[in-house]
C-alpha cells in the first residue's frame, strides 16, 4: 500500500487531466449532436426559402399575367361598346372589306332605309298643321317644378 501511495504521489496529476479528457471528450460528443441538428435545421430553413422565393416569384408573376388579361379585357370591352366612327367613304369601304367590318358595317339597304326612315320623319315633321298648334293645356294637372 505504501508503493502505490508513493506512485500516487508521483503520478497525481494525471487524474484531473484524466477528468478533464473525459469530461471534454463527453462535451464534444454532445456538441456534435447539436451541431449536426443545426445543420439540419440550416438545411431545411434553406429550402423553405428557396421555396418561399420560389412561391413568390410565381405569385408575381400570376398576378401579372391577371392585370395584363384585365387590361386587355377592359380594353375589349371598351373597344365593343364605343362605336368606330368612319368619315371617309373610301376608310368605309376599306373597312367593309375586313372580317371585322363585314360584322359591323352595315349592307346598303339598312343605310338605304335609315335615310328612307329620316326623309319620312322629316316630311312628317314640316307637313302643314302640325307645327302652328298650340299644345292643349291640362288644367287638372298640378303645377310641376313649383
Amino acid at each position: 500500500m505504501v508503493g502505490a501511495l508513493a506512485l500516487f504521489r508521483r503520478v497525481w496529476w494525471l487524474v484531473p487531466i484524466a477528468a478533464l479528457a473525459a469530461g471534454w471528450w463527453w462535451t464534444d460528443r454532445q456538441l456534435a449532436d447539436v451541431r449536426l441538428t443545426l445543420a439540419r435545421e440550416r438545411q431545411v430553413w434553406t429550402q423553405d426559402r428557396a421555396e418561399a422565393e420560389k412561391a413568390k416569384l410565381k405569385a408575381e408573376r400570376d398576378a401579372a399575367n391577371r392585370v395584363a388579361a384585365a387590361a386587355m379585357s377592359y380594353a375589349d370591352r371598351l373597344a365593343n361598346r364605343a362605336p368606330i366612327i368612319l368619315e371617309s367613304t373610301n376608310t368605309v369601304r376599306e373597312y367593309a372589306q375586313t372580317d371585322a367590318g363585314r360584322v359591323r358595317c352595315r349592307a346598303a339597304d339598312r343605310v338605304q332605309a335609315i335615310d328612307l326612315l329620316d326623309t319620312r320623319l322629316a316630311e312628317a315633321a314640316a307637313a302643314p298643321g302640325r307645327r302652328d298648334r298650340a299644345v292643349p293645356a291640362d288644367a287638372a294637372a298640378p303645377a310641376s317644378g313649383r
